[in-house]
Protein backbone atom coordinates (compact mmCIF):
# COMPACT_ATOMS: atom_id res chain seq x y z
CA UNK A 1 0.00 0.00 0.00
CA UNK A 2 1.41 3.72 -0.98
CA UNK A 3 1.89 6.14 2.02
CA UNK A 4 -0.70 8.20 2.75
CA UNK A 5 0.13 11.48 1.96
CA UNK A 6 -1.85 12.85 -1.09
CA UNK A 7 -6.03 14.18 -1.98
CA UNK A 8 -6.06 10.88 -3.73
CA UNK A 9 -4.49 9.20 -0.99
CA UNK A 10 -5.60 10.91 2.35
CA UNK A 11 -4.84 10.03 5.81
CA UNK A 12 -7.75 8.43 7.31
CA UNK A 13 -8.02 9.95 11.14
CA UNK A 14 -11.05 8.31 13.40
CA UNK A 15 -11.77 10.60 16.55
CA UNK A 16 -13.21 9.01 19.48
CA UNK A 17 -15.22 11.76 21.84
CA UNK A 18 -16.39 15.11 20.45
CA UNK A 19 -15.84 17.12 23.04
CA UNK A 20 -12.92 20.59 23.30
CA UNK A 21 -10.28 18.17 22.89
CA UNK A 22 -11.77 16.36 19.84
CA UNK A 23 -12.52 19.46 17.72
CA UNK A 24 -8.90 21.08 18.50
CA UNK A 25 -7.23 18.18 17.31
CA UNK A 26 -9.16 18.50 13.94
CA UNK A 27 -8.46 21.80 13.75
CA UNK A 28 -4.52 21.05 14.39
CA UNK A 29 -4.87 18.11 11.59
CA UNK A 30 -6.39 20.20 9.33
CA UNK A 31 -3.62 23.09 9.31
CA UNK A 32 -1.19 20.35 8.21
CA UNK A 33 -1.03 21.85 4.87
CA UNK A 34 1.65 19.11 3.52
CA UNK A 35 -0.82 16.79 4.20
CA UNK A 36 -4.44 15.43 3.35
CA UNK A 37 -6.46 13.77 6.21
CA UNK A 38 -9.93 12.39 6.25
CA UNK A 39 -11.28 12.53 9.73
CA UNK A 40 -14.22 11.00 10.88
CA UNK A 41 -15.51 11.82 14.33
CA UNK A 42 -17.51 9.70 16.55
CA UNK A 43 -19.33 9.98 19.56
CA UNK A 44 -21.98 8.20 21.90
CA UNK A 45 -24.89 11.29 22.00
CA UNK A 46 -26.56 12.71 18.93
CA UNK A 47 -25.30 16.56 19.80
CA UNK A 48 -21.58 17.29 19.66
CA UNK A 49 -19.28 19.43 21.64
CA UNK A 50 -18.94 17.39 25.00
CA UNK A 51 -18.73 19.33 27.78
CA UNK A 52 -19.84 23.09 26.17
CA UNK A 53 -23.15 21.66 26.30
CA UNK A 54 -23.27 19.22 29.08
CA UNK A 55 -21.01 21.09 31.35
CA UNK A 56 -20.78 24.37 30.86
CA UNK A 57 -22.96 26.50 33.15
CA UNK A 58 -26.03 27.61 31.49
CA UNK A 59 -25.26 31.34 32.76
CA UNK A 60 -22.25 31.47 31.01
CA UNK A 61 -23.36 31.72 27.43
CA UNK A 62 -20.28 33.50 25.68
CA UNK A 63 -18.00 30.37 26.91
CA UNK A 64 -19.98 28.39 25.24
CA UNK A 65 -19.25 30.80 22.18
CA UNK A 66 -16.35 28.80 21.22
CA UNK A 67 -18.30 26.14 19.51
CA UNK A 68 -18.18 28.46 16.39
CA UNK A 69 -14.86 27.74 15.79
CA UNK A 70 -15.73 23.85 16.52
CA UNK A 71 -18.41 24.52 13.59
CA UNK A 72 -16.24 25.68 11.13
CA UNK A 73 -13.96 22.99 11.58
CA UNK A 74 -17.05 20.56 11.08
CA UNK A 75 -17.88 22.32 7.96
CA UNK A 76 -14.44 21.25 6.64
CA UNK A 77 -15.53 19.01 3.49
CA UNK A 78 -12.65 16.46 4.68
CA UNK A 79 -14.81 16.28 8.00
CA UNK A 80 -17.56 13.74 9.33
CA UNK A 81 -19.67 13.63 12.05
CA UNK A 82 -21.15 10.50 13.20
CA UNK A 83 -23.34 11.19 16.23
CA UNK A 84 -25.41 7.85 17.98
CA UNK A 85 -22.52 5.62 17.59
CA UNK A 86 -21.06 4.29 20.81
CA UNK A 87 -17.64 3.18 21.10
CA UNK A 88 -17.15 0.04 22.64
CA UNK A 89 -20.93 -1.47 21.68
CA UNK A 90 -21.54 0.02 17.80
CA UNK A 91 -17.89 -0.17 16.93
CA UNK A 92 -14.53 -1.33 18.30
CA UNK A 93 -11.37 -0.55 17.98
CA UNK A 94 -10.34 -3.91 15.76
CA UNK A 95 -12.95 -2.18 13.64
CA UNK A 96 -11.59 1.21 13.43
CA UNK A 97 -7.91 -0.48 12.64
CA UNK A 98 -9.74 -1.79 9.78
CA UNK A 99 -10.86 1.73 8.15
CA UNK A 100 -7.98 4.37 9.46
CA UNK A 101 -4.29 5.18 10.02
CA UNK A 102 -4.88 6.87 13.00
CA UNK A 103 -7.03 6.38 16.70
CA UNK A 104 -7.39 9.52 18.28
CA UNK A 105 -9.39 9.39 21.97
CA UNK A 106 -10.76 12.38 23.24
CA UNK A 107 -12.77 10.76 25.65
CA UNK A 108 -12.40 12.90 28.94
CA UNK A 109 -12.50 12.51 32.62
CA UNK A 110 -16.21 10.90 32.47
CA UNK A 111 -16.67 10.45 36.21
CA UNK A 112 -15.86 11.86 39.81
CA UNK A 113 -13.69 11.49 42.51
CA UNK A 114 -15.02 9.92 45.64
CA UNK A 115 -14.85 11.89 49.46
CA UNK A 116 -13.78 8.04 51.20
CA UNK A 117 -15.88 8.86 54.01
CA UNK A 118 -19.18 7.43 55.87
CA UNK A 119 -22.43 8.25 54.62
CA UNK A 120 -21.18 9.40 51.21
CA UNK A 121 -23.93 7.02 49.48
CA UNK A 122 -27.01 7.96 51.71
CA UNK A 123 -29.99 9.43 49.95
CA UNK A 124 -29.63 13.15 48.80
CA UNK A 125 -25.77 12.58 48.64
CA UNK A 126 -25.08 13.07 44.75
CA UNK A 127 -21.95 14.11 42.90
CA UNK A 128 -21.58 17.74 41.76
CA UNK A 129 -21.30 16.04 37.94
CA UNK A 130 -24.40 14.46 38.62
CA UNK A 131 -26.12 17.39 38.92
CA UNK A 132 -24.62 19.80 36.18
CA UNK A 133 -25.36 17.32 33.21
CA UNK A 134 -28.90 16.84 34.74
CA UNK A 135 -29.75 20.79 34.75
CA UNK A 136 -27.81 20.74 31.79
CA UNK A 137 -30.33 18.53 29.75
CA UNK A 138 -28.06 15.61 29.22
CA UNK A 139 -29.96 12.76 27.89
CA UNK A 140 -28.42 10.01 30.53
CA UNK A 141 -29.29 12.26 33.42
CA UNK A 142 -32.92 14.14 32.88
CA UNK A 143 -34.71 11.30 34.86
CA UNK A 144 -32.87 12.10 37.89
CA UNK A 145 -34.11 14.06 40.92
CA UNK A 146 -32.60 16.05 43.68
CA UNK A 147 -34.98 16.90 46.60
CA UNK A 148 -34.62 20.89 46.55
CA UNK A 149 -37.19 21.04 49.22
CA UNK A 150 -34.64 20.38 51.83
CA UNK A 151 -33.37 24.06 53.05
CA UNK A 152 -29.71 23.97 54.18
CA UNK A 153 -27.28 22.46 51.00
CA UNK A 154 -23.95 21.67 51.10
CA UNK A 155 -21.50 21.89 48.18
CA UNK A 156 -18.25 20.13 48.67
CA UNK A 157 -15.23 21.61 47.48
CA UNK A 158 -13.82 24.96 45.93
CA UNK A 159 -13.06 24.54 42.40
CA UNK A 160 -15.17 26.39 39.41
CA UNK A 161 -17.70 23.19 39.01
CA UNK A 162 -18.29 23.98 42.55
CA UNK A 163 -18.90 28.02 42.35
CA UNK A 164 -21.29 26.87 39.38
CA UNK A 165 -23.40 24.42 41.69
CA UNK A 166 -23.62 27.38 43.96
CA UNK A 167 -24.26 29.76 41.60
CA UNK A 168 -27.56 27.54 40.11
CA UNK A 169 -28.65 26.94 43.56
CA UNK A 170 -28.54 30.73 44.50
CA UNK A 171 -30.19 32.24 41.36
CA UNK A 172 -33.67 33.34 41.24
CA UNK A 173 -36.01 32.26 38.75
CA UNK A 174 -36.12 35.15 36.67
CA UNK A 175 -32.05 34.50 36.44
CA UNK A 176 -32.55 31.33 34.85
CA UNK A 177 -35.06 31.96 32.56
CA UNK A 178 -32.78 33.96 30.88
CA UNK A 179 -30.59 30.64 30.17
CA UNK A 180 -29.90 27.39 28.20
CA UNK A 181 -31.21 25.64 31.34
CA UNK A 182 -33.57 22.48 30.98
CA UNK A 183 -36.70 23.06 31.04
CA UNK A 184 -37.24 20.56 34.03
CA UNK A 185 -34.53 21.94 35.96
CA UNK A 186 -35.87 25.52 35.72
CA UNK A 187 -39.62 24.38 36.81
CA UNK A 188 -37.86 22.11 40.04
CA UNK A 189 -34.73 25.27 40.50
CA UNK A 190 -38.09 27.78 40.66
CA UNK A 191 -39.66 25.86 43.33
CA UNK A 192 -36.61 25.57 45.22
CA UNK A 193 -37.17 25.40 49.14
CA UNK A 194 -33.44 25.83 49.02
CA UNK A 195 -32.54 28.93 51.09
CA UNK A 196 -29.07 28.14 52.60
CA UNK A 197 -25.77 27.51 50.54
CA UNK A 198 -22.78 26.20 52.32
CA UNK A 199 -19.72 25.86 49.93
CA UNK A 200 -16.78 23.77 51.70
CA UNK A 201 -12.93 23.59 50.94
CA UNK A 202 -10.78 22.00 53.42
CA UNK A 203 -7.66 24.61 52.42
CA UNK A 204 -7.58 28.66 53.04
CA UNK A 205 -8.49 31.04 50.58
CA UNK A 206 -4.93 31.00 49.10
CA UNK A 207 -5.52 27.64 48.06
CA UNK A 208 -9.00 27.68 46.55
CA UNK A 209 -9.16 26.43 43.14
CA UNK A 210 -11.76 28.44 41.49
CA UNK A 211 -10.75 31.68 39.09
CA UNK A 212 -11.17 35.12 40.10
CA UNK A 213 -13.98 35.65 37.35
CA UNK A 214 -15.78 33.37 38.88
CA UNK A 215 -15.41 34.02 42.22
CA UNK A 216 -16.62 37.65 41.83
CA UNK A 217 -19.81 36.31 40.16
CA UNK A 218 -21.32 35.64 43.10
CA UNK A 219 -21.53 38.77 44.09
CA UNK A 220 -23.99 39.74 41.59
CA UNK A 221 -26.41 37.16 42.45
CA UNK A 222 -29.82 38.98 42.27
CA UNK A 223 -31.60 37.50 45.60
CA UNK A 224 -28.82 35.96 47.56
CA UNK A 225 -26.24 37.97 49.64
CA UNK A 226 -23.29 35.86 50.07
CA UNK A 227 -20.56 35.67 53.18
CA UNK A 228 -17.78 34.33 54.81
CA UNK A 229 -16.69 33.76 58.11
CA UNK A 230 -14.22 36.52 59.10
CA UNK A 231 -11.84 34.30 61.01
CA UNK A 232 -11.62 32.24 57.81
CA UNK A 233 -11.27 34.63 54.96
CA UNK A 234 -8.16 35.86 57.12
CA UNK A 235 -5.08 34.61 55.49
CA UNK A 236 -2.61 32.44 57.75
CA UNK A 237 1.03 33.43 57.91
CA UNK A 238 2.63 31.03 55.55
CA UNK A 239 -0.08 31.73 53.00
CA UNK A 240 1.00 34.98 53.23
CA UNK A 241 3.84 34.61 53.38
CA UNK A 242 3.94 32.76 49.93
CA UNK A 243 2.17 35.24 48.31
CA UNK A 244 4.46 37.79 49.31
CA UNK A 245 7.49 35.92 47.82
CA UNK A 246 5.87 35.50 44.54
CA UNK A 247 3.46 38.28 43.86
CA UNK A 248 4.73 39.08 40.19
CA UNK A 249 3.56 35.56 39.29
CA UNK A 250 0.84 35.40 36.89
CA UNK A 251 -0.57 32.58 38.91
CA UNK A 252 0.36 34.22 42.28
CA UNK A 253 -1.73 37.41 40.44
CA UNK A 254 -4.68 35.68 40.23
CA UNK A 255 -4.80 34.05 43.64
CA UNK A 256 -4.29 37.60 45.09
CA UNK A 257 -8.08 38.21 43.15
CA UNK A 258 -9.59 35.52 44.95
CA UNK A 259 -8.76 36.03 48.24
CA UNK A 260 -9.63 40.20 47.68
CA UNK A 261 -13.08 38.92 46.08
CA UNK A 262 -13.40 36.56 49.88
CA UNK A 263 -11.92 39.35 52.01
CA UNK A 264 -14.94 41.60 50.10
CA UNK A 265 -17.19 39.07 50.99
CA UNK A 266 -16.53 38.82 54.33
CA UNK A 267 -16.43 42.52 54.88
CA UNK A 268 -20.06 42.43 53.30
CA UNK A 269 -23.13 43.85 54.61
CA UNK A 270 -26.15 41.42 53.62
CA UNK A 271 -29.12 43.06 51.71
CA UNK A 272 -31.71 40.95 52.83
CA UNK A 273 -31.90 38.09 50.29
CA UNK A 274 -34.10 35.17 49.78
CA UNK A 275 -31.03 33.22 49.80
CA UNK A 276 -27.89 33.32 51.40
CA UNK A 277 -24.32 31.40 50.22
CA UNK A 278 -21.61 30.93 53.09
CA UNK A 279 -18.29 30.02 51.95
CA UNK A 280 -16.25 28.01 54.63
CA UNK A 281 -12.54 27.55 54.33
CA UNK A 282 -10.39 25.51 56.73
CA UNK A 283 -13.51 22.89 56.89
CA UNK A 284 -12.96 19.10 55.92
CA UNK A 285 -15.88 17.15 55.69
CA UNK A 286 -15.08 13.91 57.83
CA UNK A 287 -18.54 12.27 57.94
CA UNK A 288 -22.54 12.64 56.42
CA UNK A 289 -24.76 11.84 58.80
CA UNK A 290 -27.92 10.36 58.02
CA UNK A 291 -31.37 10.01 59.73
CA UNK A 292 -33.25 6.76 60.55
CA UNK A 293 -34.64 7.04 56.99
CA UNK A 294 -31.36 7.21 55.70
CA UNK A 295 -31.81 10.37 53.73
CA UNK A 296 -28.98 13.08 54.44
CA UNK A 297 -29.12 15.02 57.54
CA UNK A 298 -25.95 16.95 58.91
CA UNK A 299 -22.06 16.86 57.99
CA UNK A 300 -19.93 16.32 60.29
CA UNK A 301 -16.97 18.70 59.93
CA UNK A 302 -13.15 19.31 60.87
CA UNK A 303 -11.62 22.45 61.49
CA UNK A 304 -8.06 22.31 59.82
CA UNK A 305 -4.95 24.64 60.09
CA UNK A 306 -2.34 24.92 57.17
CA UNK A 307 0.62 23.75 58.10
CA UNK A 308 4.21 23.24 55.70
CA UNK A 309 4.46 19.47 54.85
CA UNK A 310 8.19 17.54 54.33
CA UNK A 311 8.37 18.65 51.31
CA UNK A 312 7.80 21.89 51.04
CA UNK A 313 4.01 22.49 50.22
CA UNK A 314 1.41 23.76 52.23
CA UNK A 315 -1.24 21.19 53.81
CA UNK A 316 -4.17 21.60 55.88
CA UNK A 317 -4.16 19.24 58.95
CA UNK A 318 -7.15 18.78 61.71
CA UNK A 319 -6.81 20.84 64.65
CA UNK A 320 -9.16 18.13 66.51
CA UNK A 321 -11.68 20.88 66.51
CA UNK A 322 -14.99 19.52 64.83
CA UNK A 323 -18.42 20.82 64.61
CA UNK A 324 -21.96 19.82 62.78
CA UNK A 325 -23.36 21.23 60.42
CA UNK A 326 -27.41 20.70 59.51
CA UNK A 327 -27.85 20.37 55.86
CA UNK A 328 -30.54 18.11 54.14
CA UNK A 329 -28.89 18.13 50.21
CA UNK A 330 -24.60 17.23 49.85
CA UNK A 331 -23.05 18.01 46.30
CA UNK A 332 -19.43 16.45 45.99
CA UNK A 333 -17.35 18.44 44.00
CA UNK A 334 -13.19 17.52 44.74
CA UNK A 335 -12.63 16.93 40.93
CA UNK A 336 -13.61 14.91 37.67
CA UNK A 337 -11.20 11.46 36.64
CA UNK A 338 -11.08 9.34 33.94
CA UNK A 339 -12.16 6.19 33.90
CA UNK A 340 -10.71 2.42 31.86
CA UNK A 341 -11.73 2.52 27.95
CA UNK A 342 -12.31 -0.56 26.40
CA UNK A 343 -8.82 -2.05 26.23
CA UNK A 344 -6.69 0.82 25.88
CA UNK A 345 -3.64 0.55 28.52
CA UNK A 346 -4.96 2.43 31.96
CA UNK A 347 -2.74 4.26 34.16
CA UNK A 348 -4.87 3.67 37.78
CA UNK A 349 -2.86 6.42 39.49
CA UNK A 350 -3.73 9.36 37.16
CA UNK A 351 -6.75 8.03 36.05
CA UNK A 352 -5.68 8.34 32.23
CA UNK A 353 -4.93 6.33 29.16
CA UNK A 354 -1.44 5.68 29.26
CA UNK A 355 0.42 7.95 27.31
CA UNK A 356 3.44 9.46 26.48
CA UNK A 357 2.55 13.18 25.20
CA UNK A 358 -0.09 11.93 23.40
CA UNK A 359 1.03 8.63 21.74
CA UNK A 360 -1.05 5.69 23.72
CA UNK A 361 1.98 3.21 25.43
CA UNK A 362 1.94 -0.16 26.21
CA UNK A 363 2.29 -0.93 30.37
CA UNK A 364 6.22 -1.48 29.19
CA UNK A 365 6.02 1.89 27.42
CA UNK A 366 6.25 1.52 24.12
CA UNK A 367 4.10 3.60 21.60
CA UNK A 368 1.34 1.53 20.01
CA UNK A 369 1.40 2.38 16.93
CA UNK A 370 -1.73 4.77 15.35
CA UNK A 371 -3.26 5.67 18.36
CA UNK A 372 -3.31 8.47 20.27
CA UNK A 373 -5.37 10.73 23.01
CA UNK A 374 -6.11 14.17 24.06
CA UNK A 375 -7.40 16.06 26.28
CA UNK A 376 -8.61 14.99 29.48
CA UNK A 377 -8.14 11.45 29.25
CA UNK A 378 -4.49 11.87 28.60
CA UNK A 379 -3.46 14.46 31.15
CA UNK A 380 -6.15 14.40 33.67
CA UNK A 381 -9.14 17.40 34.43
CA UNK A 382 -6.77 20.63 34.72
CA UNK A 383 -6.90 23.66 32.38
CA UNK A 384 -9.70 25.20 30.93
CA UNK A 385 -11.38 24.79 27.41
CA UNK A 386 -8.62 26.51 25.69
CA UNK A 387 -5.65 24.26 27.90
CA UNK A 388 -7.27 21.47 25.37
CA UNK A 389 -5.82 23.19 22.22
CA UNK A 390 -2.47 23.39 22.78
CA UNK A 391 -3.10 19.81 24.01
CA UNK A 392 -4.18 18.85 21.07
CA UNK A 393 -1.64 20.27 19.06
CA UNK A 394 0.41 18.33 21.15
CA UNK A 395 -0.63 14.91 20.09
CA UNK A 396 -1.15 16.41 16.18
CA UNK A 397 2.62 16.88 16.28
CA UNK A 398 3.43 13.43 17.39
CA UNK A 399 0.73 11.76 14.66
CA UNK A 400 2.69 13.59 12.00
CA UNK A 401 5.97 12.66 13.23
CA UNK A 402 4.73 8.88 13.09
CA UNK A 403 3.83 9.41 9.69
CA UNK A 404 6.73 10.55 8.85
CA UNK A 405 8.17 7.94 10.20
CA UNK A 406 5.84 5.28 8.53
CA UNK A 407 4.41 4.29 12.32
CA UNK A 408 0.63 4.02 11.66
CA UNK A 409 -2.12 1.58 10.81
CA UNK A 410 -2.24 0.04 7.85
CA UNK A 411 -6.00 0.03 7.58
CA UNK A 412 -7.66 -2.70 4.73
CA UNK A 413 -10.15 -0.36 3.62
CA UNK A 414 -9.13 3.76 4.05
CA UNK A 415 -11.78 4.38 2.00
CA UNK A 416 -14.64 6.74 3.00
CA UNK A 417 -17.47 5.46 1.82
CA UNK A 418 -16.59 1.81 2.57
CA UNK A 419 -16.04 3.33 6.52
CA UNK A 420 -19.95 4.83 6.33
CA UNK A 421 -21.56 1.89 5.05
CA UNK A 422 -20.11 0.14 7.91
CA UNK A 423 -20.88 2.51 10.21
CA UNK A 424 -24.33 2.74 9.02
CA UNK A 425 -24.71 -0.96 9.03
CA UNK A 426 -23.66 -0.75 13.02
CA UNK A 427 -25.59 2.64 14.17
CA UNK A 428 -28.29 2.34 11.61
CA UNK A 429 -30.05 5.70 13.41
CA UNK A 430 -26.53 7.31 13.06
CA UNK A 431 -26.54 11.25 13.79
CA UNK A 432 -24.62 13.16 10.37
CA UNK A 433 -23.38 16.91 11.43
CA UNK A 434 -25.62 18.06 9.15
CA UNK A 435 -28.61 16.28 11.37
CA UNK A 436 -27.03 18.00 14.13
CA UNK A 437 -27.82 21.68 12.44
CA UNK A 438 -31.47 20.72 12.05
CA UNK A 439 -31.65 19.91 15.94
CA UNK A 440 -29.60 23.09 16.85
CA UNK A 441 -32.25 25.29 14.89
CA UNK A 442 -35.00 23.53 16.17
CA UNK A 443 -33.61 24.69 19.88
CA UNK A 444 -32.98 28.01 18.72
CA UNK A 445 -36.03 28.54 16.96
CA UNK A 446 -37.87 27.63 20.58
CA UNK A 447 -35.64 29.58 22.79
CA UNK A 448 -35.87 32.85 20.54
CA UNK A 449 -40.25 31.99 21.06
CA UNK A 450 -38.90 31.91 25.00
CA UNK A 451 -36.52 34.62 24.70
CA UNK A 452 -34.12 32.27 26.09
CA UNK A 453 -30.81 31.21 23.96
CA UNK A 454 -32.16 27.66 23.04
CA UNK A 455 -34.80 25.01 24.84
CA UNK A 456 -33.12 22.00 24.74
CA UNK A 457 -34.09 18.98 23.81
CA UNK A 458 -33.25 16.70 26.64
CA UNK A 459 -34.28 13.25 25.24
CA UNK A 460 -32.81 11.35 22.47
CA UNK A 461 -35.88 10.00 20.88
CA UNK A 462 -36.71 13.24 20.99
CA UNK A 463 -33.96 14.51 18.66
CA UNK A 464 -34.12 11.52 16.48
CA UNK A 465 -38.43 12.86 15.79
CA UNK A 466 -37.56 15.65 15.10
CA UNK A 467 -35.13 14.64 12.36
CA UNK A 468 -38.11 12.40 11.67
CA UNK A 469 -40.54 15.03 10.83
CA UNK A 470 -37.19 17.23 9.15
CA UNK A 471 -37.12 14.27 6.68
CA UNK A 472 -40.55 12.93 6.13
CA UNK A 473 -42.30 14.00 2.59
CA UNK A 474 -45.38 16.56 3.17
CA UNK A 475 -48.55 15.95 2.96
CA UNK A 476 -50.86 17.12 0.22
CA UNK A 477 -53.75 16.31 1.50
Amino acid sequence: MADPSSIDNPIRVAIVGSGPAGFYTVAALLKQQALAFEIDMFDRLPTPFGLIRAGVAPDHQKDKSVTRAYDKSARNANFRFYGSVAYGSDIHLRDLQEYYHQIVFCTGAQTDRSLGIAGEDLDGSHSATDFVAWYNGHPDYAHLHFDLTRSNVAVIGLGNVAVDVARILCKSHEELRRTDIADYALEALGSSHVRNVYMLGRRGPAQAAFSPSEIEELGALADADVTVPAEEARLDPLSREELERAADNTATRNVIKNVQAVEKFAARVPRGGRKLLTIRFLVSPVEIIGDAGGHVQALRLAQNAMIRAADGTLRPRPTGVEEQLPVGLVFRSVGYQGVAFGDLPFDDDRAVIRNDHGRITATDGVAIPGLYVAGWIKRGPTGVIGTNKTDAQETVTRMVEDLAAGRCLRPRHPQVEMARAFIHSRAPRSISYGDWGAIDAFEVARGAQAERPRVKLTSIEDMHAVLAARRAPPNDD
